[in-house]
C-alpha cells in the first residue's frame, strides 16, 4: 500500500525487513529510492529523533562506492515517520546470497570483503563506526558486469543503542558478529568493526560463523574466550590474516584500509581457488535455540552456526538477530555457568 513520506517521496512495496525499521522501494524527485522508515516506538522516541536530527550531517555526508548513500532524513512533523531516503540497490543482500550459494570462493569472498573495508576506512577516518556490519548490512549491486558490495545502515545502530537511562550492564549488538570489548564493556571503536567484518569473511569462506551455535551466553563466552578454528584449504596468508583480524585485543586487528589494502594483494594468488570443501564434522552441532528477545523485529536466517534466537527456528525462518543483552559476569565468561545472555 503506497503511503507519502514527507512531501516528497512515496513508498510502494516492502523490500526488506530488519531490527530497526521496515525498508521500502520509493519514487523520489530524481527517481526510485530506497526508503527505510524506523520503526514506530522509535521515531516516537523524542530523544531518538534529536539524535538523528543532530547527527544528520554525517549521515548524509559519508560517500563512497562501497557505501549506500543516504539522500535525505526525513523527520515528519506529525512524528509518525522517521525514515532514511537511500540510493536503490539493485541485488540481493549478501545473507539471501550466502543462503543460496552456502559458500563463496575465496577470491568472491576476499572481493566482497575488501570492497567494504575500504568503505569502512573512510567512515572510521570521519569518526564514524557502523557497529553492526553483518551479512544483512552488505548489499550487492548486481546492475552492472560484476556484483558489487555495498555497506549499508551506517551509524543507525550507533545512534539507536546509544546508551539510555536504565541500559546499563546491557550490550547490544548481533551475537555472532559482536567484538570481546563490547562483551567486556567497553566503548564501541573502529576495531569492532574490523573483527565484525572478519567474522563475515570467516563465514564467508567457512559457511557459517567461527564462534556462533548455541544459547547467546556461550556464544559471547566463545568470543572472549575462544580462538577460531583453522579452514582446511585456506591460503596461509589469508589465514593470516583472519587471525590477526579476529585478535581479541582490539589493537592487535588491522585498520580499516591496511585490510582493504592486503585482502587486494592476495587477490590474484585466489584467482580460480574453488570453495572451500570443508566436512561437515568442522561446523558446528546445532544447539538448543533461546526463547525469544523482548524486542521481536526480525532478520533473514543464515546458514547453520549464526545463532538462532527465535524459539524452534528452522532453515531460512526468521530471526532477531539485532538485540539487547545482558552483558555476561566473570563466572560466565569463565564456562561456569550455562544460562543465556538475554533481557
Amino acid at each position: 500500500m503506497a503511503r507519502n513520506i514527507g512531501s516528497h517521496y512515496t513508498t510502494e512495496r516492502v523490500l526488506g525487513r530488519g531490527s530497526a525499521g521496515t525498508v521500502w522501494l520509493g519514487e523520489g524527485p530524481e527517481g526510485p529510492v530506497a526508503v527505510k522508515v524506523l520503526r514506530e516506538d522509535l521515531a516516537a522516541d523524542p530523544e531518538l529523533v534529536e539524535r538523528f536530527a543532530h547527527e544528520r550531517h554525517t549521515l548524509l555526508g559519508l560517500e563512497h562506492p562501497h557505501v549506500v548513500g543516504v539522500r535525505e532524513l526525513v523527520l515528519a512533523e506529525d512524528g509518525k515517520d522517521l525514515a532514511l531516503v537511500m540510493d536503490l540497490v539493485r541485488g540481493p543482500d549478501l545473507r539471501t546470497h550466502l543462503t543460496r550459494a552456502r559458500r563463496l570462493a575465496p577470491h568472491e569472498a576476499v572481493t566482497v570483503v575488501a570492497g567494504v573495508a575500504s568503505g569502512l576506512a573512510v567512515a572510521h577516518a570521519a569518526g564514524i563506526v557502523h557497529r553492526d556490519v553483518k551479512p544483512e548490512n552488505i548489499l550487492l549491486d548486481t546492475s552492472g558486469p560484476e556484483p558489487v558490495a555495498l555497506l549499508t545502515d551506517f551509524g543507525v545502530a550507533q545512534l539507536i543503542d546509544e546508551p539510555r537511562q536504565g541500559t546499563a550492564g546491557r550490550v547490544v549488538g548481533t551475537p555472532d558478529y559482536i567484538a570481546p570489548e563490547i562483551i567486556e564493556g567497553l566503548p564501541s571503536r573502529a576495531p569492532v568493526d574490523i573483527y565484525a567484518l572478519a567474522t563475515v569473511l570467516y563465514e564467508l569462506l567457512a559457511g557459517f560463523t567461527p564462534f556462533g551455535g548455541g544459547h547467546t551466553g556461550a556464544v559471547l563466552r566463545r568470543h572472549v574466550t575462544e580462538t577460531a578454528a583453522p579452514l582446511p584449504g585456506l591460503p596461509p596468508e589469508l589465514w593470516e590474516l583472519l587471525q590477526q583480524c579476529l585478535a581479541k585485543a582490539p589493537a592487535s586487528r588491522l585498520r580499516a584500509a591496511e585490510l582493504a589494502s592486503r585482502l587486494r594483494e592476495i587477490l590474484p594468488a585466489l584467482d580460480g581457488l574453488p570453495p572451500l570443501d570443508i566436512e561437515s564434522d568442522h561446523e558446528p552441532s546445532p544447539a538448543p535455540v533461546e526463547e525469544p528477545a523482548e524486542e521481536t523485529p526480525a532478520d533473514h536466517d543464515g546458514p547453520r552456526g549464526a545463532v538462532p534466537l527465535v524459539r524452534g527456528a528452522a532453515p531460512d525462518s526468521e530471526r532477531v538477530t539485532h538485540t539487547r543483552m545482558r552483558v555476561p559476569d566473570a563466572e560466565e565468561l569463565a564456562g561456569g555457568a550455562h544460562g543465556t545472555a538475554r533481557l
